[in-house]
């Protein structure tokens, strides 16, 4: 390591609590400091007259106290008028301290920062930024930067420590030279001295412009820091150890033969490449994900079965407990007619089940074990683990899937997700794993019919309700809550079982939420099975797993509420059967701008991919990575969607930098991650 950087390396030389105080913005080091770019900028190097300042914009004003008074009613607050050749200002201050009133004396010379407003008294300023001046007091010669900060820690106090740690570090080159004249990119030193302290001579709109060099190359740098590491990651997990697993294809023909249907072409196409990963001896770190019917867990049995034939165990874990159970219906269904043991594991068993299950396990006569995240509490132990599945792996976080992993020597993990994954986002963030996709939908799968209804058009719904059940097929009804709420005065599902009851009587109605006992629920999913229920009352624990060939409408109340994945999964639980299918979204007025957004995308994409594009456009791709977050590095400057050649080129970049230049990769992310790669081993 670098000189430079073990000075950057240092931490901070400030007293114990304001170290407290910017630890919460993640500024731990000396370098940090460095990185902490301005969110904006302010103009301190114009004066406007007073009447002449434009409205709506912050400008710097000065001008002589005329006046000044503490007002009482309808709140304390302190008034000051000031005056310049060209009228009269108000600054107002709504908090404010004793030591302020004697900046305000008559007569004193201050300079104001902020908006100009039309009050009821004339032109005003609230809470403008002050200071006491004398006459000849220079402007500032440069825009003067606003960063983000906590309660507790002033601009002032962090641009004093910026400019000192600026003007100490050396601020090295972490690229190899031939990198950043290949890709035409500004020095290091150069960007940051721009972006925190700007020349005279460029505007805030300049400053704030993606496209500037200054931006451009601290995005790349960012990028590439993201990219070494989950390249690393990569690397890591190919360097350990794992069981060759080959199967002798006896057990895989025998469920072809008895299975309904033939798999399609891409299904086939993804079990070669997991087939491919399992006969390697280092673990298969494999994402398959596929939208919403794709077949997925079918190729997740086709896997399993690989491995039982080598002659080891299989655990599937599911992050709730109905998914968990629609699994080890649906794998029992399969494999048990083949003479194999699946067990079932969950918290909710009694005593005298889960020995049994435990037992099962850590014997091996288990050949797959299926449940929640009881897999991976203590007191679980496997004879020979070989392959982990992980449904909607995005909802378990690193340490859980480390815990599992761990249930074996070194277990291959196959991850599946029904929330497809947009393109950029697996360059970015699943830029560690190896991705399958189902890219085609089984044949005989109906189109779904989605429609917008307001809920006022509720009766209507009912009628057509009415009309589905008359001809045999069944429905699903989504409210998100499960008893009242007085702040979000939802139509809950306790109370709409109740109304659909009384208004639909000929037709028996279900009701299943997340606070009923296994067994009830257990018992209430094999009635809709089974069409002893017609329509079935839910909350959104149906989103994903359930299927019901005979379903052919889902009703979705406050769907406004509803984020564009859990609306995507919710829709994917009807048309798959043969019957004409309809997903019909009931939402309340008025709507907020990002409600019209989603309900835009869902009304007209039926594409799982470009609905995550579109999702991830709205919400960003925080929400969209789930507990994975947590063990990956986020992006501070760059945007996944307007950085698309940046990040494409350090995706290329990554492996020749760490293959030619290891140590300039090794200070580049000590540079910006500073350690927080180990998180990558999940």
């Amino acid at each position: 390591m670098t000189h430079a950087n073990d000075l950057a390396g240092q931490p901070l030389n400030v007293a114990p609590a304001l170290a407290k105080k910017l630890d919460k913005l993640g500024l731990r080091r000396r370098f940090d400091l460095v990185l902490h770019l301005p969110l904006r900028y302010e103009d301190e190097t114009h004066l406007y007259p007073i009447t002449a300042a434009p409205y709506g914009q912050p400008v710097l004003v000065e001008g002589r106290v005329i006046a000044h008074e503490v007002q009482f009613r309808p709140r304390k607050q302190l008034l000051v008028r000031i005056e310049d050749a060209s009228g009269v200002l108000l600054l107002r201050f709504i908090h404010f301290y004793p030591s302020q009133l004697k900046q305000f004396a008559d007569g004193a010379l201050v300079r104001a920062m902020g908006e100009i407003r039309r009050g009821f008294h004339g032109d005003e300023m609230v809470h403008p930024k002050t200071r006491e001046v004398v006459d000849g007091t220079p402007l500032a010669e440069s825009l003067t930067p606003v960063y983000p900060t906590v309660n507790g820690v002033t601009q002032p106090m962090l641009r004093k420590l910026i400019r000192s740690e600026l003007q100490s570090l050396p601020l090295p080159e972490t690229l190899p030279p031939s990198v950043i004249a290949h890709l035409q990119l500004q020095s290091f030193a150069d960007a940051v001295r721009l972006l925190h302290s700007p020349p005279p001579e460029y505007s805030a709109s300049q400053l704030s412009e993606p496209a500037l060099p200054a931006w451009q190359r601290l995005k790349f740098d960012e990028l590439m820091a993201q990219q070494l590491s989950m390249r690393l990651a990569y690397r890591a997990r190919r360097q350990g150890k794992a069981p060759v697993v080959r199967g002798s294809g006896r057990l895989r023909e025998a469920l072809f033969a008895s299975l309904p249907f033939r798999l399609t072409a891409a299904q086939h196409k993804v079990l070669g490449e997991i087939d491919a990963d399992l006969a390697q001896a280092h673990p298969m770190h494999r994402l398959l994900q596929g939208d919403v019917g794709s077949g997925k867990t079918v190729v997740a049995a086709l896997a399993a079965l690989t491995a039982i034939e080598a002659g080891f165990q299989v655990a599937l874990m599911a992050p709730t407990e109905i998914l968990a159970e629609q699994h080890y219906r649906k794998l029992s269904g399969w494999l048990a007619p083949l003479g194999l043991t699946v067990s079932w594991l969950s918290g909710s068993l009694r005593k005298k089940q889960k020995e049994q299950a435990l037992e099962q396990m850590a014997s091996g006569t288990a050949h797959l074990v299926v449940g929640t995240h009881a897999l991976f509490q203590d007191g679980v132990d496997f004879a020979r683990l070989g392959l982990a599945i992980v449904d909607e792996q995005h909802r378990f976080g690193v340490g859980q899937r480390l815990a599992l992993k761990q249930k074996g020597e070194e277990p291959h993990q196959l991850m599946m997700s029904a929330t497809p994954i947009p393109r950029t986002l697996a360059m970015s963030f699943y830029a560690d794993l190896d991705v399958s996709v189902i890219d085609e939908l089984p044949p005989g799968r109906t189109p779904i019919v989605t429609k917008l209804i307001n809920s006022s058009r509720r009766e209507e719904v009912v009628d057509f309700v009415h009309k589905t059940c008359s001809e045999g097929q069944q429905v699903y009804w989504v409210c998100p809550l499960i008893e009242e709420s007085e702040t979000l005065q939802l139509q809950t599902a306790v109370e709409t079982h109740r109304q659909l009851a009384a208004q639909l009587g000929q037709w028996h109605v279900g009701l299943l939420h997340g606070r009923m006992k296994a067994d009830e629920k257990a018992a209430v999913m094999a009635a809709f099975g089974s069409n002893q229920l017609q329509i079935l009352v839910a909350t959104t624990v149906i989103e994903v797993g359930v299927d019901v060939p005979n379903a052919s409408l889902m009703v979705i109340e406050h769907a406004e509420r509803m984020g564009l994945a859990q609306l995507h999964q919710l829709r994917g639980r009807v048309g798959r059967g043969s019957a004409r299918s309809v997903c019909m979204l009931l939402f309340e007025n008025p709507l907020s701008d990002i409600a019209k957004a989603r309900l835009k995308v869902i009304y007209e994409n039926v594409d799982g991919f470009e609905i995550a594009r579109q999702d991830l456009l709205i919400r960003g791709p925080g929400e969209f990575l789930g507990a994975r977050q947590s063990g990956v590095p986020m992006l501070r400057f760059a945007n996944l969607e307007d950085d698309i050649e940046l990040l494409e080129a350090a995706r290329e970049l990554a492996p020749e930098i760490l293959a030619r230049w290891p140590e300039a990769a090794e200070a580049h992310l000590e540079r910006w991650l500073s350690g927080r790669e180990q998180f990558l081993k999940a």
